[in-house]
């Protein structure tokens, strides 16, 4: 298996990496599904329609244009749906375990996510992990749904990394694009909203968990 050596600090995402919330998110958009009139779906459906923007997404879930008041109430529908049910998502098979023998190697890992940032702060120290990382990054716009390829710019001139020397670890299309616009690798792991089938057509190594993705890492 192909493995990263050499690399000095990871970029977590938190929906569906670190943090196991694929039912949180199928009954969530089934919330708008409802409002909008449309029958509801499975993981399997939301893995087949799911990219960004997520404005382009919904119009081929909802099988229709939306306008900016749509956008707006599909936001908020899915939003106070998602929240609901947050208190009954896992942390990700290997976590945090895996995340602290990460940084006993003395590497360092940061998070960086589309979730609400004041939330996601909240949360993270809530779960115990937030002193895993160097910093934590989420969404400080009031509605969401666009690309992470400016927010990883953004974190990684914060932090005054290299990004050669940086690994981004996520389970979506856009981590992959975002690395790549970045300059940074990237494992994608098969525990969100991508089918391994998408994830594998970037060429990027795939893994099912979160310590299938640090065993490519080792020295």
């Amino acid at each position: 298996m192909t493995t990263l050596a050499g690399t000095r600090h990871i970029v977590w995402d938190w929906n569906g990496t670190l943090l196991d919330d694929n039912h949180a998110v199928v009954s969530a958009v089934n919330t708008v599904c409802t409002a909008f009139e449309r029958e509801p779906i499975d993981i399997d459906e939301w893995r087949a329609l799911f990219g960004r923007p997520l404005l382009k997404c919904y119009e081929r879930l909802l099988r229709r244009s939306l306008d900016e008041q749509d956008w707006a109430r599909i936001d908020v529908l899915y939003h106070d749906a998602y929240r609901t049910l947050l208190d009954t998502c896992e942390l990700a098979k290997g976590v945090p375990e895996a995340l602290r023998e990460w940084a006993d190697t003395g590497r360092s890992q940061s998070l960086l996510s589309m979730w609400f940032h004041d939330e996601l702060v909240e949360l993270v120290t809530a779960r115990g992990l937030f002193d895993l990382f160097v910093r934590v990054d989420g969404l400080r716009a009031e509605v969401g749904g666009g690309s992470k390829v400016e927010h990883l710019h953004r974190h990684l001139d914060a932090l005054e990394l290299d990004a050669r020397d940086v690994v981004l670890i996520g389970d979506v299309l856009d981590d992959a694009h975002a690395a790549e616009q970045a300059g940074t690798r990237c494992v994608l792991v098969t525990t969100g909203v991508t089918s391994r089938a998408a994830l594998e057509e970037t060429g990027r190594p795939v893994v099912d968990s979160i310590p299938e993705a640090l065993a490519l890492l080792a020295d």
